[in-house]
């Protein structure tokens, strides 16, 4: 089996337990999402408000959901964390800008802001666990197209924070990020202010292409720091569009890279 290449002498901190607690977590996020889907949203979609009031009530019990989750992975000894700059997030037109080195990263971000859209993978719009609610709260699909970036600037325009993961997936371990130009074309098209979240796990875990039951060999450690705001217009006025938008990527880049080198 391949749980048996673990060599003995390195399972420590209650491997065996993380384990099972590693297991149901993945067991109760998708039971949250079926809750989510078939009770919980249905049932504030009837309670009084416009179609703003019942997006925001979604997204805030999806917070609140990823919040409870985060709670339950570090009351069970499955990680521990630590979050520096939260009180900054969840601005009007605000972009918030992450890297991606783990499966949980979304969970700890959007658990940090009541009332987020978000880009996230297509595939989830057809996951029977995250279909429901990924629609109700009116996330954005990253289907790679001119028009998914115009929807993501329109709710930028319109006052909304957005949380984008610039790398469109997750980062291969042992390498520095490396990021798309779309968030920079989003920011261009209509935020109000970039915002970056410098993303740590120590050691790595749940990384591209990892099993769930591969876990580290102790507690793991995840640390959100966000880091100082960008004005967006600074590139826009300096630059044409398409250039504005490369050097916008190359700064974001460049701090990114830098950033997680000091962490």
């Amino acid at each position: 089996m391949e749980l048996a290449t673990y060599p003995l002498n390195q399972r420590r901190d209650a491997w065996a337990w993380r384990l099972l607690a590693t297991g149901a977590s993945f067991v109760l996020f998708g039971l949250g999402g079926l809750l989510l889907r078939v009770l919980i949203l249905p049932l504030l979609a009837c309670l009084p408000g416009d179609a703003i009031a019942r997006r925001r009530r979604a997204r805030a019990a999806i917070s609140r959901a990823f919040h409870l989750h985060v709670q339950f992975m570090y009351r069970t000894r499955v990680l521990d964390f630590a979050i520096d700059g939260a009180e900054r997030l969840g601005r009007p037109g605000q972009l918030v800008v992450a890297n991606h080195p783990s499966l949980i990263d979304v969970v700890f971000l959007a658990s940090q802001i009541r009332d987020a859209n978000c880009v996230v993978k297509q595939s989830l719009f057809d996951n029977p666990c995250t279909r429901g609610p990924v629609r109700t709260a009116q996330y954005i699909g990253n289907d790679g197209s001119m028009g998914m970036l115009e929807r993501a600037a329109g709710v930028l325009r319109e006052g909304q924070c957005l949380i984008v993961f610039p790398e469109g997936t997750r980062t291969v371990p042992g390498q520095p990020p490396q990021f798309h130009r779309g968030a920079a074309a989003i920011a261009l098209r209509g935020a109000r202010t970039v915002t970056p979240v410098f993303i740590t796990v120590d050691p790595p875990t749940l990384t591209k292409g990892q099993p769930w039951y591969r876990i580290p060999d102790r507690r793991f450690r995840v640390r959100l720091r966000v880091g100082a705001d960008i004005d967006p217009a600074l590139f826009s006025a300096a630059a044409p569009p398409p250039i504005a938008s490369r050097q916008l990527n190359d700064h974001l880049h460049q701090l990114f890279h830098r950033e997680l080198a000091a962490s």
